[in-house]
């Protein structure tokens, strides 16, 4: 992956796109710190996966969301309920 200072990427636009669709993704820097990077739309989609599930679709699905770990009841006994006389 080749590092470009944001501003070569803004001068130099057009050969970062072509770089990227030719070899893959491309760092932005900005003041020497990593800050995008820049992908062909084809590993975005795959990377974003598809689309996503709402809720109500997620709770009406038949699939299994887990286990529940609910801790065992400890062996102490109960505080007695206070009385108010």
């Amino acid at each position: 992956m080749r590092t470009w200072p944001v501003q070569d990427a803004k001068a130099r636009f057009s050969e970062l796109l072509e770089t990227c669709l030719k070899h893959g993704p491309q760092l932005v820097t900005k003041r020497g710190s990593d800050a995008a990077v820049l992908v062909p739309i084809e590993e975005w989609r795959r990377l974003r996966g598809g689309p996503a599930r709402t809720l109500k679709e997620l709770l009406l699905s038949e699939e299994g969301r887990g286990d529940l770990n609910i801790p065992a009841r400890g062996k102490h006994p109960r505080r007695p309920t206070p009385r108010f006389d």
